[in-house]
């Protein structure tokens, strides 16, 4: 008598594991399908980056170019320089961001771990949360006002004589990326410190004890315990942050600039706005943002390779 395929597959250990979870996989087919519609079948519009695409042509009938788009990038005399200018005030800011965005969550969970009283801890977290929940728009506004020459912090540093008179702070090319930097770690330091606190809170506290009976003080046991004991955690999310080191969007720089920080302030997000859709140049943008990905793909394979050098626990 014929086994029927039902039997066989129970007989293979995998296919016992597949059948035994078949509504799970049955519960994430909406997703895949979602993940295929809004995510790979889009990229068909890739073929416009290889094209002189005009919407009313479609690609069938648009010219190809091959990688022309992709050469005006570097050698187009109008538009090459205005794209490194881009791509280096995108590179700047993120990097300042990649090393604010985490060190201070870090050093903030690290903090909160050492806070006795759990009343002042849940106080202290809830109000860390709360700016990320604000939209960039207020924030924006807020930073903008505080920083402006009748402001809060022009008063306090010329009531201080730190300052004879109000600085415009906000028209200060050098000290536009620093601003974008202190915004978006007021923001999100809260927020973006949550996982580090659980992964603190897995750490074993049969560590703590032993170091404390090596005689460590605070500061010993901070560096010899829970570093160490967040490491993989630190490794892991600074990789996933490494993949978006030009992909940081536009947002919260294109509300606090201003016509004259502008040459500073724009990034590679607004620079595709602004030459690819506004100017109707859709080729040149595709081919843009299909830079940033190849960029983003490329860091994400460098940084897990040098994060393997220090943590094997990497995969």
């Amino acid at each position: 008598m014929k086994e029927n395929s039902v039997t066989i597959i129970h007989k293979t250990s995998l296919g016992k594991k597949i059948y035994s979870q078949r509504y799970l996989f049955l519960m994430s087919v909406p997703f895949v399908i979602w993940l295929v519609i809004f995510c790979y079948v889009p990229l068909t519009g890739w073929l416009m980056a290889f094209e002189e695409y005009h919407p009313f042509l479609g690609f069938t009938k648009s010219k190809f170019v091959g990688l022309y788009q992709f050469k005006r990038m570097f050698t187009d005399p109008i538009l090459a320089p205005k794209f490194r200018q881009v791509l280096w005030n995108t590179i700047g800011m993120s990097l300042m961001g990649l090393t604010a965005g985490t060190v201070f969550p870090i050093a903030f969970a690290i903090f909160l771990n050492e806070v006795s009283s759990l009343r002042a801890k849940k106080f202290v977290q809830t109000v860390s949360y709360l700016p990320h929940f604000v939209s960039w728009v207020i924030v924006a506004n807020i930073v903008s006002s505080a920083l402006s020459p009748s402001g809060t912090v022009n008063e306090i540093l010329v009531k201080l004589s730190i300052i004879k008179s109000p600085y415009a702070f906000m028209a200060d090319r050098k000290l536009f990326w620093w601003i974008v930097t202190f915004a978006d770690v007021w923001k999100e330091t809260g927020w973006n410190a949550i996982i580090y606190i659980a992964a603190i809170a897995g750490i074993d506290e049969q560590l703590y004890e032993a170091a404390e009976v090596d005689g460590c003080n605070r500061w010993h046991k901070i560096w010899h315990v829970t570093l160490p004991g967040i490491r993989t955690t630190i490794i892991t999310l600074f990789i996933m942050n490494v993949g978006n080191i030009i992909n940081i969007g536009f947002e919260k720089q294109w509300l606090l600039s201003n016509p004259v920080v502008d040459p500073v302030a724009q990034v590679l997000d607004k620079y595709i706005i602004d030459y690819g859709i506004s100017m109707y140049n859709i080729s040149y943008g595709t081919a843009l943002g299909i830079f940033k990905s190849i960029v983003s793909i490329a860091m994400i394979i460098l940084a897990n390779r040098i994060a393997k050098k220090f943590d094997s626990n990497i995969m």
